[in-house]
């Protein structure tokens, strides 16, 4: 899609109301809507034309743009808030909600029934890379409808991968922040055993920076405050990436992990972990606060009597 498309943007949110921006600023003509009045004033201060309901905004566009809490929502307002049957025949539709898989190919398939194309294209970054233009996509859909869709993704973000059909997409970003929750926690279970060791932070990140236990988790969003100076650490862990929504990626991972019989022992152990802190401590803070629950649940070390053997004799 070349510029000056219209693009109809739903869900300006943290991470939404940027990528909307940045549509902007390609040069397309883009038409948001959100239920926050808030986050519409905010988008409409960055270019983006407001449109009384997301129905209005779909009215006349190429393409539709959705970034949405849950399938749930996805699902409501494609089908029963009208959005389908009030879009042009053939308008592109990208779902950049991270939803279930199940749930993006229904939302395909209901795209597809109406007479629409449709990607299910969620994405990684962060409000960060939000703002940058740095995110990447993960495309599950048709080739062609991917082809389409690259010009706006690349106004959006670094990189798009075309994954496969459709819920594809989907099923990449699970799995990835699958990988990121348990890196994060290993990643804080490593600084608060240096802190136990006498290891100073940087100290630790010096050496894991630069060998075996290098990950974006350390690099890009360290859980101490320090040595990334970008990282939410330093912030108080005002949250680039919130750990509710850390709680719900990986929730999601764990609910395939089951329904596909994978043994996915650290898997199950994150979401659980994370569920408990977004639902406590971590209601407001970035996902990377995790290492705080680690120290507090972490015993101050006592003086105990020697190891012995399992015949009682001191070791």
């Amino acid at each position: 899609m070349v510029s000056g498309t219209t693009v109809a943007f739903i869900g300006l949110g943290r991470m939404g109301g940027p990528m909307a921006a940045r549509l902007v600023a390609a040069g397309h003509r883009v038409v948001g809507h959100d239920l926050v009045p808030e986050l519409l004033d905010a988008a409409a201060g960055r270019g983006v034309e407001p449109a009384a309901s997301a129905v209005a905004a779909v009215a006349g566009a190429d393409a539709v743009v959705t970034m949405l809490p849950t399938g749930r929502h996805v699902l409501a307002l494609y089908r029963d808030g009208g959005l389908l049957a009030a879009a042009r025949p053939g308008t592109l539709f990208l779902d950049c909600s991270t939803i279930d898989v199940a749930d993006a190919r229904t939302a395909h398939e209901a795209a597809r029934d109406a007479g629409h194309r449709a990607l299910d294209t969620p994405v990684s970054g962060g409000v960060a890379g939000a703002e940058a233009g740095t995110l990447t996509f993960m495309a599950g859909g048709d080739a062609e409808d991917f082809a389409r869709a690259e010009p706006l993704l690349s106004a959006m973000g670094a990189r798009a991968v075309h994954c496969g059909a459709a819920g594809a997409g989907q099923a990449a970003k699970i799995c990835n922040n699958m990988i990121l929750g348990i890196s994060m926690i290993a990643v804080s279970e490593a600084f608060v055993l240096g802190e136990s060791l006498g290891l100073s932070h940087q100290a630790l990140y010096d050496v894991a920076s630069t060998s075996s236990g290098q990950c974006w988790a350390l690099t890009a969003n360290c859980p101490v405050p320090g040595p990334v100076p970008a990282s939410p650490a330093n912030r108080d862990y005002r949250p680039g990436f919130s750990a509710p929504l850390m709680a719900k990626d990986l929730r999601l991972a764990a609910d395939a992990a089951r329904a596909g019989g994978v043994a996915s022992e650290l898997g199950l152990r994150a979401a659980q972990l994370y569920a408990e802190f977004a639902g406590s401590e971590g209601a407001e803070q970035d996902f990377s606060g995790i290492v705080r629950t680690v120290r507090q649940r972490s015993a101050p070390p006592t003086d105990s009597a020697p190891p012995t053997d399992p015949n009682g004799t001191p070791a």
